[in-house]
């Protein structure tokens, strides 16, 4: 185990262990997107995709373990840089440049991740620590977004993912070494448009189950 305190010794080494991380949420972004687009085809089929999920067992619990492992890695390391990047430049630039391909999403990373965080916490308390012993996660869903409060939160957290997604699709691919002048302008669309696909998939949900509340 020692490749791996000294791989995390580095800065380069904890980017990697972020790229690959990053990697798997997007993989795990992708999978619960689609599976909660099953919502469109009605309570019955949301309902039944939830009770396949479920019906994994062990196996769900590994991948539920699997995820908040990488959660506890990316976002130690994430804060980690964070941190070290703040204390070797605790001033800021006389001169602000905006130049070099910044955009709204990599100067936002540390604060659009931490918000994440506290919304990832809302988002278990209220879907997957509440009892459903007398109820379907399709009317725990329908109770939820019947409060105007909670759509707009959930509409404004989906557009903070879009926009820690939007820099860290590409972002990753850079890091394990895909910085290709043809392929990166490629991946940098790919990580757009997937970006959009989750803001706005994820941040509809909401909207179209109060209509229907």
């Amino acid at each position: 185990m020692n490749w791996i305190s000294n791989t995390v010794g580095t800065s380069i080494g904890k980017k990697l262990f972020m790229a690959l991380t990053g990697l798997g949420f997007i993989g795990f972004l992708a999978g619960h997107l689609a599976g909660n687009l099953t919502i469109y085809g009605g309570k019955d089929a949301f309902n039944s995709y939830a009770e396949h999920l479920h019906a994994l067992g062990p196996l769900l619990t590994v991948a539920e373990l699997g995820l908040l492992t990488f959660a506890v890695i990316h976002i130690a390391l994430g804060l980690l840089l964070f941190y070290q990047n703040y204390k070797a430049r605790p001033t800021r630039y006389a001169v602000k440049k905006c130049g070099g391909g910044r955009t709204i999403g990599s100067q936002t990373m540390p604060y659009t991740g931490i918000l994440m965080l506290l919304f990832i916490v809302f988002h278990l308390l209220n879907f997957h620590f509440v009892d459903k012993t007398h109820t379907t996660i399709f009317e725990i869903v329908s109770n939820a977004f019947s409060n105007p409060l909670y759509v707009i939160t959930y509409v404004a957290a989906m557009i903070i993912v879009a926009v820690h997604v939007s820099h860290g699709f590409w972002s990753a691919f850079q890091t394990l070494g895909a910085n290709h002048p043809k392929y990166m302008p490629i991946i940098q669309v790919a990580g757009i448009l997937f970006s959009i696909l989750v803001g706005v998939g994820f941040g509809f949900i909401p909207i179209y189950i109060s209509i229907l509340a």
